[in-house]
């Protein structure tokens, strides 16, 4: 990966979480030193501040379930608004969150600009959930449960957007990594629709290099943008303590850096969103700074230069 003029966007947003929190996670990577890391490995990089909410109004026939929902289609709006409009310009745009509710926002926004130009967009997801909840099938009415559903089509998201999402990602171009929490009905829509999957079992048995080359190898072949979405959770908690979504048994330090490692080498990551970061429950800033570390290891950030085979 070349150097890069890289945009950092704070969204300062809880509405979708099941604790707040999370909408400290902006200040909490200025705090832990992100922009200057990634400065000190030769890229341009810009703080454009905090995005926020566009006000919306529904006309309350609601499910009175979803918790925020106004909010969240607010948000979503909002950023999916700046990322078109970030993708205006040869930029790499970090989004710094704030719950994993931002996505809806962000990678529609991506995924709209990639229609533009005519090239197709994949989505790495690393998270320990899967996040493919509608808005009928959610059983806690955590919209953060959600973004993904909505980013493939699903039906009854259109008061997110305000109208039915016109570019969806096509569900096979999203890889799942390091999932071990799935509702039932999430279950059934992912294989319905044809989702990639790799649970923490199949990385016990086929490594992260022998289910991340392939994926990679089918965005290049397509001549894919590639949007990752990396969630705290998606990390084992006794690394990543400053989730609000706890999953025993997630990526390791090493495994975590290997993804972001062949990501980097693959040269085609475009967009990244950092989620699910909730300071008030971390050990003295260093989840924040762990989710720092990674993000420059998809920057270039190496112990050792040695040649890499391209994919």
């Amino acid at each position: 990966m070349a150097d890069k003029d890289i945009i950092l966007v704070g969204v300062p947003m809880d509405a979708g979480a099941g604790r707040r929190g999370c909408l400290m996670g902006p200040d909490a990577y200025r705090t832990a030193g992100l922009a200057e890391a990634l400065s000190e490995l030769g890229h341009s990089v810009r703080d454009l501040g905090n995005v926020k909410p566009e006000p919306v109004l529904l006309d309350g026939s609601a499910d009175p379930r979803l918790k925020n929902l106004e909010e969240i289609a607010g948000w979503t709006r909002s950023l999916n608004s700046c990322a078109r409009n970030l993708c205006q310009d040869p930029v790499f745009p970090i989004y710094m969150g704030g719950d994993h509710a931002l996505a809806a926002g962000t990678v529609s926004g991506h995924r709209a600009a990639a229609e533009d130009i005519g090239r197709p967009l994949f989505v790495l997801w690393l998270d320990a959930h899967s996040d493919f909840n509608t808005l009928k099938t959610t059983e806690s009415g955590n919209l953060h449960g959600t973004p993904l559903a909505f980013i493939c089509g699903l039906p009854g998201f259109e008061c997110y957007l305000g109208e039915r999402l016109k570019h969806a990602v096509p569900p096979e171009n999203v890889e799942i990594l390091g999932v071990r929490s799935i509702d039932p009905d999430e279950r059934e829509l992912l294989v319905t629709h044809g989702v990639g999957v790799s649970d923490m079992r199949r990385i016990d048995e086929v490594g992260i290099p022998g289910l991340l080359h392939p994926f990679l190898e089918r965005v290049r072949a397509c001549n894919g943008l590639l949007h990752v979405s990396l969630d705290v959770d998606f990390l084992d908690p006794d690394i990543a303590p400053a989730v609000g979504t706890t999953v025993p048994g997630g990526a390791t330090f090493r495994e975590a850096h290997l993804v972001m490692e062949m990501l980097h080498d693959s040269g085609l990551v475009t967009s990244l969103d950092l989620v699910e970061l909730n300071p008030f429950l971390d050990d003295r800033g260093r989840t924040a700074r762990l989710m720092v570390d990674l993000t420059c290891s998809l920057f270039g950030k190496r112990v050792f230069d040695r040649p890499t085979r391209s994919f």
